[in-house]
């Protein structure tokens, strides 16, 4: 469940207020600075922590100057470690000179101490390692990139001071962060005896004992009692309520309620407001935070009065308040109307209509399905297209790649299930999981919303809103929530329907643009297809389902895939569902255990998963091309390699399977990946051209390879591009001639190449005169989905003469649309059993399919 901060309590520590001149916030201050009055003078994320004394992490700012400043419209911000998403909390108030501040934010379990606080926050920072940031501005830092980058988050102009605390910290003031802080010390500015500013992390910060000082009534009095206002007063025309840590009284219309599910409140609108947002940008809803048992009157359709105080959770305005505190406002209001106006495309224009009943309209697709396992949400893009990697389908680091990202931006939003429920948590607990050696599911009883074999939700699907939903922030997205929880697998409540956009099988009329293939040929990466099983291995880690039982490798040793023999059961029906259903002639396969690093036969797993697809196709449907002697050493070789299975009915393989062998060592191109392996084919019957079939699987995005650029530059190609671009050089320089050694002339390379369509590993093969069938036939369809993003990193690649021979390509999406909760390796996870024999969820790639002419014309 998330956690909320505790109730307001009383501060401590009031200062005198300094007399002089008010210093009034700007936008205009430069990055950290030694002359800056205001700066962050403690910062402790160890709260709650065991072996913590406070029950809360907090952040502590101190004015060094002689007048004082006004905070209002300034916040404190932070990033984990290594993280470009900030979280922000809104400040108010005047801080006199010498006087100190405290931001108080996320709460744990342990500690026994309150923090004294002069503005209450809830995030949750790290114990040990992470980023903070003073900003003259309310609204969260934009993506920004580590210290050694060409736009770190210390160096924005808003950025009034800046922390990166513990060792792991990415981004930090001067030469480095400060020393890693624990449960028991925090980072404190050292004092001789004024605080030390020299705008250097390392060198201004020491370890201490946590002790927070705040100002108190002195830079933000308090209230004497309940302010009257309405709803658009209390939010306000931006991001940061102005009423933030007043008491006030407002009525409104009930538009959603959430007794169950954690988030313990409800969503309340000025009456007769909708079906159009105000003009000064304020909204007139708002969420109402009310812990325990919700009231009774906080039903759908009430007119009620709330009492409580203001403040800002993770970025959205809410009213906190008790049962009590809700009252019958009485029968006579107006009711509201859902707002019918298209879905904003700012984040500006979203906050002027927050909390607020809406009707989305027009068309929305469905473009992330990874969270829907974890927290019942489904991210959408407004319009008929899924969000676009911006690699896919623009240059790195183009204007063109920009807009990508900045139209993603807009077209986002989220649909969440109404609850705070995380579906996978798990627990370590003797007192929880029953004294068990392994962690239990926490939420296992239950079955996240959005998630069916039947009535699956897919990417790329339409989404159709059948009823209205209020507009929510959480979790840095926007969100659209129901106005009721939407519980799995029943889903009754959901106020949208998906349309069912499954095939089954590839898609013929793609595969016949340019006339009826005589071959089809394939790619698949088949997930860590692994018969060394995990339970074998006593060093092996597992990922455990509702039952304690493995289901998975997660780490500990080489296996890979499955954990045990059923598991790997489930995974081999699924793997042979799709590749008998893809119908092709020859597939190339990647993620097939390398047999040899287990002291087996190399070939002994590609045997296995041939006699499965037999034993369902029929006797001698399939066989597999033996590993190449010419690949290197087993020392050399990655414990997953890539393979080649074909159909002897209707291709014959032409000599000896072939490999690049010779790129394998220190300082050489395929040190960090897989072997490029070739077989030349031709058609079994009658007259046919020979065409070498090659197969390929380059260095991920993952981390970082040895070679200079690997490090992700931020351009969008993730880690290691230099690595997958030298494997591309040689791949280029090697194929032709083991083309000509046996008289083939057209080439078909397939495989992962862990690189988007636009990006330069590819443009090396594209410049060496290769095509891209899948974009050229079947464009607009991809083959992977990550972070909500659509794009390719499976490819079949022809030179000119496999060109000719093409006669249309198909992206068979059974995967990387589909919910992860559909996958072997998440069997039993929830009460409602998702697994299914078919091929859907079989891996997170998808194949991507090629017809080919017997001839090249």
């Amino acid at each position: 469940m998330r956690e909320r901060r505790k109730q307001l309590m009383g501060a401590a520590g009031a200062i005198a207020l300094t007399a002089g001149v008010v210093s009034v916030a700007t936008g205009a201050q430069a990055a950290p600075s030694p002359t800056a009055s205001v700066v962050i003078n403690e910062v402790y994320g160890g709260g709650g922590n065991t072996g913590a004394t406070y029950k809360n992490d907090f952040v502590e700012l101190v004015n060094t100057g002689t007048a004082p400043v006004k905070l209002d419209g300034w916040s404190v911000q932070y990033a984990s470690s290594t993280g470009t998403s900030f979280q922000a909390t809104g400040l108010k108030g005047t801080l006199p000179a010498g006087a100190t501040y405290v931001v108080r934010e996320g709460a744990g379990a342990g500690g026994t101490t309150e923090v004294p606080y002069d503005v209450d926050g809830s995030i949750a920072m790290a114990a040990g390692a992470g980023k903070v940031a003073l900003v003259s501005a309310a609204q969260p830092l934009p993506s920004c990139t580590i210290k050694t980058g060409t736009n770190p988050c210390s160096a924005l102009p808003q950025v009034v001071d800046f922390v990166g605390f513990g060792s792991a910290a990415n981004d930090y003031a001067g030469t480095g962060p400060t020393a890693t802080t624990s449960a028991t010390s925090g980072a404190s500015r050292k004092a001789a005896p004024a605080p030390v500013n020299t705008a250097d992390n390392k060198a201004d910060f020491a370890l201490a004992a946590p002790s927070p000082t705040a100002c108190g009534d002195a830079c933000t009095p308090a209230p004497t009692g309940p302010r009257t206002a309405t709803i658009a007063e209390v939010q306000g025309p931006g991001a940061t309520s102005p009423l933030v840590g007043e008491t006030v009284a407002v009525e409104g219309v009930v538009t959603a309620a959430y007794p169950t599910g954690g988030f313990n409140g409800f969503f309340l609108q000025t009456q007769g407001t909708g079906p159009e947002p105000r003009t000064d940008g304020a909204s007139d809803g708002v969420y109402v935070f009310q812990p325990g048992t919700l009231s009774p009157e906080a039903v759908v359709g009430n007119f009620v009065k709330v009492t409580g105080r203001v403040s800002e959770f993770g970025g959205l305005t809410e009213i906190s308040t008790t049962a009590s505190d809700v009252v019958d406002a009485g029968s006579e209001f107006s009711p509201v109307q859902a707002l019918t106006t298209g879905w904003p495309t700012s984040d500006s224009a979203r906050e002027s209509i927050e909390g607020m009943l809406f009707q989305p309209t027009g068309a929305y697709t469905v473009t992330n399905t990874f969270g829907t396992n974890q927290y019942g949400e489904v991210g959408l893009a407004v319009g008929t297209t899924p969000l676009l990697q911006n690699t896919e389908v623009a240059k790195p680091g183009s204007a063109e790649s920009a807009a990508v990202v900045a139209d993603n931006a807009k077209r986002l939003v989220t649909l969440d299930d109404g609850s705070s429920t995380n579906f996978t948590a798990s627990s370590y607990s003797a007192s929880t999981c029953g004294a068990r050696p392994v962690p239990c599911l926490l939420n296992a009883d239950k079955t996240p919303a959005y998630v069916s074999t039947t009535k699956p939700v897919r990417v790329g699907a339409p989404a159709t809103f059948t009823a209205p939903v209020v507009v929510d922030y959480r979790f840095n997205l926007w969100r659209f929530q129901p106005t009721a929880q939407v519980v799995g697998p029943d889903n009754a409540t959901s106020p949208v329907t998906f349309a069912n956009t499954r095939t089954a099988a590839p898609d013929e009329k793609d595969l016949s643009q340019l006339g009826t293939p005589d071959l089809k040929v394939a790619s698949f990466n088949v997930l860590n297809y692994f018969t060394d099983l995990g339970d074998a291995d006593p060093s092996c880690v597992a990922y455990y389902d509702r039952d304690s039982s493995g289901d998975t490798v997660r780490d500990g040793c080489d296996r890979r895939g499955a954990w045990d023999a059923a598991d790997l059961a489930r995974q081999t029906e699924k793997e042979v569902s799709a590749i008998n259903a893809l119908d092709a002639d020859v597939v190339g396969l990647m993620e097939v255990e390398n047999s040899a690093q287990f002291g087996h036969s190399r070939d002994e797993t590609l045997s296995r998963l041939v006699a499965a697809l037999n034993a369902k196709a029929g006797a001698g449907t399939w066989a597999f091309v033996p590993s190449s002697t010419d690949l290197p050493p087993t020392s050399q070789q990655d414990f997953i390699t890539t393979a080649m299975i074909y159909k002897p009915a209707t291709v014959m393989r032409v000599d000896r399977s072939r490999a690049l062998g010779e790129q394998s060592g220190d300082g050489q191109a395929f040190v960090n990946a897989r072997e490029p392996i070739a077989q030349t084919f031709k058609k079994k019957t009658g007259k046919g051209d020979k065409f070498l079939f090659v197969v390929n699987h380059f260095k991920s995005k993952g981390s970082a390879g040895p070679f200079p650029g690997d490090q992700d530059s931020g351009d969008g190609q993730g880690a290691s591009v230099t690595s997958r671009i030298l494997q591309a050089q040689a791949l280029r320089d090697w194929v032709p001639g083991v083309a000509a050694e046996y008289g083939a002339k057209a080439i078909v390379m397939a495989g992962d190449y862990n690189s988007y369509t636009m990006e330069d590993p590819l443009d090396v093969l594209y410049k060496a005169g290769y095509t891209d069938v899948g974009s050229t036939f079947d464009p607009g369809r991809y083959s992977y989905s990550f972070s909500g993003l659509s794009g390719s990193l499976d490819h079949i690649l022809v030179n000119e003469a496999g060109l000719r021979m093409s006669t249309g390509a198909d992206h068979w999406n059974i995967n990387s649309g589909e919910s992860v909760a559909l996958e072997y390796s998440r069997y039993n996870y929830h009460s409602t059993d998702f697994h299914d024999p078919g091929p859907y969820r079989s891996s997170d790639h998808d194949p991507v399919v090629l017809g080919l002419k017997a001839f090249v014309k």
